[in-house]
């Protein structure tokens, strides 16, 4: 049984997400294999594995801050807010100053709320948004709040595309989990009278996991496959949650998933002992409470 924790994968672009699990469970020996944080085919980037033990922590996980580069084209807006959709309509974007650009994206920052992309793994009545989208049903979602950190400019360059006269801006952004990066390309391209879409996208961090040390597309489709080594239950505690050190009658407690009487500084924190990830409690008043026992 291989080691429990979590594997950081530089997801290769046109891979799904199922596709980077279904190749490291071949890596990795198990089925027990899960993920944090769905990247869509076209992106790349930082996309979290859970190995054994450590699936437990994915719902977890994915709730932490992301950051992402993206290339976002204004002219243009698209099906599905990115480069894979078919162009929608194409006014082009001529005459747009840099000072307009940013008074757009100033309400695009901070406590926002974002009507994800239509073509979206959202479900409604228990079937995906894409899959209504697809079918060619009026699909109409919600809004939801989410927050952007960081909506900065790198780079503009004014292009053609196929005729249209377009600009290409290279951004990153820091934001919220449940945050589409495609809907602030949306967004903006109609806050300036204009469409706008992805037409690349790079998750660089997720929490307190980023590419350094990731395993490469190289590494994962080498052959002969090579096992990596997923980062330990209790190093991946340390990274993303507010941590105890619990004595050896505590942790006999928590192996029976009982109360602990002592306060809790965050939901959740993380429970060690010896160098070993027990738990994850919540506070219940003065006292925790189990949410995932990871030990017998």
């Amino acid at each position: 049984m291989p080691e429990s924790g979590i594997l950081v994968v530089d997801k290769p672009s046109g891979w799904t997400s199922h596709q980077v699990v279904g190749r490291c469970r071949r890596l990795l020996g198990t089925r027990r294999v899960g993920h944090a944080g769905t990247l869509d085919p076209m992106a790349t980037g930082v996309l979290v594995i859970g190995v054994g033990k450590g699936t437990r922590l994915l719902g977890h996980l994915a709730l932490t801050t992301k950051t992402y580069t993206a290339r976002i084209r204004l002219g243009q807006a698209t099906l599905t807010d990115d480069a894979e959709g078919e162009i929608t309509s194409a006014p082009g974007a001529p005459g747009l100053s840099d000072t307009a650009i940013e008074a757009a994206i100033e309400p695009l920052r901070g406590d926002i709320v974002q009507v994800p992309s239509t073509v979206s793994a959202i479900k409604i009545n228990g079937q995906r948004a894409y899959a209504r989208a697809r079918r060619g049903e009026d699909v109409v979602l919600a809004g939801r709040p989410v927050t952007v950190s960081r909506f900065d400019v790198r780079q503009r360059r004014d292009t053609d595309a196929d005729g249209t006269p377009v600009i290409d801006l290279d951004v990153i952004v820091d934001c919220s989990s449940g945050t589409y990066i495609r809907a602030l390309a949306r967004d903006l391209g109609a806050a300036l009278g204009t469409g706008g879409h992805l037409t690349a996208l790079r998750r660089t961090r997720v929490g307190g996991f980023d590419l350094d040390g990731a395993l490469t597309p190289e590494a994962l489709t080498a052959e002969p496959p090579r096992r990596p080594e997923p980062i330990g239950l209790a190093e991946v505690a340390r990274r993303t949650f507010a941590c105890l050190e619990l004595d050896a009658d505590q942790a006999r407690d928590v192996g029976y998933g009982r109360r602990l009487d002592r306060p809790m500084p965050a939901d959740p924190t993380a429970l060690l002992h010896a160098g070993e990830l027990l738990a994850l409690y919540r506070p219940d008043g003065n006292r925790g409470i189990p949410v995932a026992v990871l030990i017998g």
